[in-house]
């Protein structure tokens, strides 16, 4: 039995600069599944990444029914088995979306971010490439649950320079790793455990750049309508500029009952 009711939504918007949408995103509510990408590499072969990553991932998780799960790349004895299988649906995107670049000239090169999050009763499985981003909302507050996997977050980190330097700075779009670029890739996987009323947004970084976590933040928590708070969030993206292409996914996860909140309130803490 679900521990929650998820309500999730998602949109995608070239924004006012780019001629072409190299974002994509997957939601497949019935398995819990909720992902974006953001693909990179010229002749809009992004989009193809981006694409071919979300599809892999949804097909992953929408055939998992059908025989034992395919694992790919080493367990990960420190995580759960839903963490592990949502570490290898993007392993295999991976494999997919480098294989087709080396088979295709023009599409040589490309690659994607990626940011997937499996929800099972009241467990959340994270699995990460690039810098999309996945926030977590809850109690009024906003937190990244994810690392940039890009050059400032890196000088961040080492305090070479500070936060504030890293969002003006005219490099901060360079990725230390990203999907389909490699034959493999170093995937992040994290688990925790949801609260009644907690609130997930993923996103590529044309929101995360243009509109900042409290804004984020506010539009969340004015509605409990995904789409409204996706729609809203994409305006304000265009609003200030709108200089990238944009995508986010929205989801509430609702109480199904009064025990369920009062023992997650409880039990309810992050890994």
């Amino acid at each position: 039995m679900k521990a929650f009711e998820l309500h999730a939504a998602g949109q995608t918007d070239v924004g006012r600069v780019r001629a072409n949408n190299e974002d994509a995103f997957c939601l497949l509510p019935e398995q819990g599944l909720l992902a974006v990408a953001d693909g990179m590499g010229g002749h809009a072969s992004g989009e193809v990444a981006s694409k071919m990553s979300m599809d892999l991932i949804r097909g992953y998780f929408a055939d998992a029914g059908t025989g034992p799960p395919l694992q790919v790349g080493a367990y990960d004895e420190d995580r759960s088995e839903l963490t592990n299988r949502l570490g290898s649906a993007v392993r295999l995107a991976n494999m997919a979306v480098y294989e087709a670049s080396e088979s295709n000239a023009q599409w040589r090169g490309m690659g994607t971010t990626v940011v997937a999050a499996l929800i099972r009763k009241n467990k959340l499985s994270i699995a990460h490439v690039g810098d999309s981003r996945l926030y977590l909302i809850r109690y009024g507050n906003i937190e990244q649950l994810t690392d940039d996997h890009s050059v400032v977050a890196e000088q961040v980190k080492r305090d070479l320079i500070t936060r504030e330097e890293a969002n003006r700075s005219e490099i901060k779009n360079i990725l230390t790793r990203a999907l389909g670029t490699e034959a493999e890739v170093d995937v992040d996987l994290e688990e925790m455990t949801l609260l009644a009323d907690d609130v997930l947004v993923l996103c590529s970084d044309g929101l995360s750049n243009m509109v900042s976590d409290d804004d984020i933040l506010m539009v969340v928590l004015s509605t409990r309508d995904p789409a409204l708070a996706c729609q809203t969030l994409v305006k304000l993206a265009n609003e200030n500029g709108g200089r990238d292409n944009i995508t986010v996914v929205v989801a509430y996860l609702a109480n199904t009952g009064w025990l369920a909140s009062f023992i997650n309130f409880f039990r309810g803490r992050r890994r």
